[in-house]
């Protein structure tokens, strides 16, 4: 005679806590907790964020754009062409960050002609707008150990490199090297290039 089912049931088995299971939540959380931690004094020690003041950037950044700044990699090497930095005009502290992108590095040189750049003799590949205004660079310049011509991407509106109150950037008074932009409605989030 075959058994008979007793029906449905509304009484399932209560599993039960084990040590094991217990051990593999606390070390989630353990985890969890230690990554946060190590993120945040990364950030702290290493990085840092702030917000592109002004359109001298455009297309690249945005006015009110926040950018987080690699602290960090020019304490290993120094600025290149190409590089968009974050420096303190002049190293005074109670100026905004001036963001602006690296045309130039030391013993190089540099001239506005006709409203291009030339650097060593050749056009630059980092400015490709017409200066109307060379400023300090409508003669040729040379610079010097540890200085850096920076100019905005957008050459129309910036007061950049070329101006005599800013001139070219210590190595001492730059920041870092922005690599990352966030909230930005025209292009969202992303890598600086």
């Amino acid at each position: 005679m075959a058994k008979r089912s007793k029906g449905l049931t509304f009484y399932k088995r209560r599993k039960k806590i084990s040590p094991a299971m217990i051990r593999e939540v606390f070390i989630w959380i353990f985890g969890l907790l230690a990554a946060v931690f190590i993120a945040t004094v990364l950030v702290f020690f290493f990085g840092m964020t702030t917000n592109v003041v002004g359109v001298s950037m455009e297309p690249a950044l945005y006015n009110g754009q926040q950018i987080f700044i690699n602290r960090f990699l020019y304490v290993l090497f120094a600025p290149g062409r190409g590089d968009v930095v974050v420096f303190l005009p002049n190293g005074n502290e109670n100026a905004h960050y001036y963001v602006k992108r690296v045309v130039a590095v030391p013993g190089d040189h540099l001239l506005v002609k006709d409203g291009v750049l030339y650097v060593n003799g050749i056009e630059s590949e980092w400015v490709t707008d017409y200066i109307a205004d060379p400023g300090i660079a409508e003669n040729e310049l040379t610079l010097e150990s540890g200085e850096f011509f920076c100019i905005g991407d957008n050459p129309g509106n910036s007061e950049d490199s070329r101006s005599a109150n800013i001139g070219p950037v210590k190595e001492a008074d730059i920041i870092g090297k922005v690599w990352f932009r966030a909230r930005c409605a025209e292009q969202g989030m992303g890598f600086v290039k």
